[in-house]
């Protein structure tokens, strides 16, 4: 099996973490080189806010030991403002403001949309269709940047990789066979998401990856995960590696194809307010045999 497991968690910049996950008197500026040393990867949240600087992805890729990976959320600008229309010049913004930066760094790209937007094939087609495949793509999308990033913009990369996507749905019009066979068909990852029961919950494999985001087991953005639960996702997320599915997977349509060489698998803790993600990642970390869990 030639899969990757990777367990982390979605940002690392959070009050409540100074003097629990991170040490007393840690500096904010070593934060993320810390949680890198105990995590495999970090989903960066703040390029879903607002566009971030080159200099940043630069900052950020420098401050992280080789290997790790960061995985991106897309801005809401494309998924909550435009709701995937019209995207075309926000994409490219997006892509030029430095993403591309982080080289062998950079991850899957996460979309995520918003409780209010329902299943509508043509409009996630045509968005689907807009997105660059590989990092050589993304660079020269990135090149139709608008005037705004004229002065900031980063449209080169140091290698040509594939570039994959994932996406987030939170309203239940999704939950019909039609929409894992879309996802299927332009190759992009459904996001199993664990949201307390709040959104749809689906574990469909429609690409060569699985992306799991934890938000919660009880109550949304608060509640940790116990024993019983991290040995649940653990099984689950050996069925993914080895290619295969949980026998008892909660899918709209037919089982994915057998992947003899496995699938990578990606799973983020975002059930921040407490500060369990980064413990409840690592535990999941240790349970798996992927690292790391403890300082380098």
């Amino acid at each position: 099996m030639t899969a990757t497991v990777r367990t982390g968690i979605s940002g690392w910049r959070y009050a409540p973490w100074r003097g629990v996950f991170y040490p007393p008197g840690l500096p904010q500026r070593r934060e993320l080189e810390f949680a890198s040393r105990r995590l495999g990867s970090i989903e960066v949240n703040g390029s879903f806010y607002a566009l971030q600087r080159p200099g940043s992805y630069q900052a950020w890729r420098a401050e992280v030991p080789p290997g790790f990976v960061f995985s991106v959320k897309g801005p809401r600008f494309v998924t909550h403002m435009k709701k995937l229309a019209d995207v075309a010049t926000p994409l490219a913004n997006f892509f030029a403001s430095g993403v591309l930066a982080l080289g062998d760094g950079l991850g899957p790209v996460l979309w995520q949309l918003p409780p209010t937007l329902g299943y509508d094939a043509d409009r996630l087609a045509r968005f689907f269709e807009l997105l660059p495949r590989t990092t050589a793509e993304a660079a020269a999308l990135a090149e139709h940047h608008d005037e705004r990033l004229d002065d900031r913009a980063w449209t080169t990369t140091d290698a040509d990789r594939p570039l994959r996507h994932v996406l987030e749905v939170r309203h239940a019009s999704f939950e019909t066979p039609e929409y894992p066979a879309l996802l299927r068909e332009h190759g992009v990852g459904l996001v199993v998401a664990d949201t307390a029961g709040r959104w749809p919950y689906l574990e469909d494999v429609t690409a060569d990856l699985v992306y799991v985001r934890l938000h919660g087991d009880a109550e949304l953005y608060v509640s940790g995960y116990d024993d019983p639960a991290l040995d649940r996702w653990a099984d689950r997320v050996r069925a993914w590696a080895a290619g295969g599915e949980p026998g008892d997977a909660r899918r709209l349509g037919p089982p994915a194809e057998p992947a003899p060489a496995g699938r990578d698998v990606f799973v983020y803790f975002d059930n921040d307010t407490k500060v369990r993600a980064p413990v409840d990642a690592m535990a999941l970390a240790r349970r798996l045999g992927v690292g790391p869990v403890d300082p380098a």
